[in-house]
């Protein structure tokens, strides 16, 4: 058995996509997004994506790189997923052993790596030093049973499609920093370049404007719920929030209602979210929409000094 650590190629992507779907089936993508992603992830990243090939067949992937948003200076990630059915074999190990390398070459000092939450794979990362941190849930819903019903709109308070600012997307640019600085995370983020933004999050192709909602107060986003789909069945809720000032009015349970019912409207099937273990007002406002914990991952961390 000869096992190569290498650059993801285009023609990578869907040997790429089987092994993200395979492994973990919450995560929405496609091949097109795997191209995408690497042509257009912003430079101070310096990421890279590896696969790892078992006698020539592509069986693991990692995406390592710089956590650039991160306001800690050092941060850095390390992704990896191998098929369950080629897992023990050293592919998962030679690919998080090439990016390590890599990070230190970059000046990373530490590494971040979500983990499954299953004993096998959470046993696998304290034999390579990574000690667990927080965790994170994926939910899913079916989209094909019956939706809570959406309530009615607040006076002041307007539903569109993030298609209505189109033309000007600035204004949910600063939404969604605003939010993202709220985040429960250990590394945390601050999105302070619009230019990039709209390529790596507006321009993203797994990014659906016509699904997402925006509740607009006097013409201004103050809550939303963003939307990315899998081109043919399944959506994920990329982000749901409100700003501090609006908060405790529904409005963003408001946009995510919506957002589901134009989904199944659209005919997808499956709906999926990401919550953080330790949020529990999320948690519980995606229980009453009928979501169920489906898979859980761990973040882990380990230094590289």
């Amino acid at each position: 058995m000869t096992i190569t650590v290498r650059d993801f190629r285009p023609d990578d992507a869907e040997a790429v996509v089987r092994v993200l779907r395979e492994a973990i089936p919450p995560l929405l993508t496609m091949a097109e997004a795997q191209v995408w992603e690497r042509e257009h992830t912003a430079e101070a990243a310096r990421q890279r994506l590896l696969v790892a090939e078992v006698d020539g067949e592509v069986v693991g992937r990692c995406q390592t790189g710089l956590a650039h948003e991160s306001p800690t200076p050092g941060n850095a990630y390390v992704n990896t997923y191998v098929r369950p059915d080629r897992r023990g074999r050293g592919a998962g190990t030679a690919l998080v052993a090439a990016a390590e390398e890599y990070l230190r070459e970059v000046g990373a000092e530490r590494a971040y790596s979500w983990v499954l939450g299953d004993e096998e794979s959470l046993a696998y990362a304290r034999r390579h030093g990574y000690a667990s941190r927080r965790s994170a849930h994926f939910l899913r819903l079916d989209l094909t049973a019956p939706l809570p019903p959406l309530p009615e709109v607040p006076a002041g308070v307007e539903l569109v499609d993030c298609t209505a600012f189109a033309d000007d997307p600035r204004p949910v640019f600063d939404l969604d920093a605003a939010v993202t600085a709220d985040e429960p995370s250990d590394i945390g983020a601050e999105l302070d370049d619009y230019a990039e933004w709209l390529v790596s999050t507006w321009g993203h192709p797994c990014q659906s404007r016509e699904l997402a909602t925006l509740a607009l107060v006097d013409g201004r986003p103050v809550a939303f719920s963003a939307v990315v789909t899998d081109g043919v069945s399944r959506m994920s809720s990329a982000m749901t929030g409100t700003l501090r000032e609006y908060r405790g009015r529904g409005l963003a349970s408001l946009a995510k209602t919506a957002t589901l019912h134009k989904a199944r409207a659209a005919g997808l099937r499956e709906a999926f979210t990401g919550n953080d273990a330790e949020n529990a007002p999320m948690l519980a406002v995606n229980r009453k929409f009928g979501y169920e914990i489906c898979a859980t991952e761990v973040r882990h961390v380990r230094e590289l000094g």
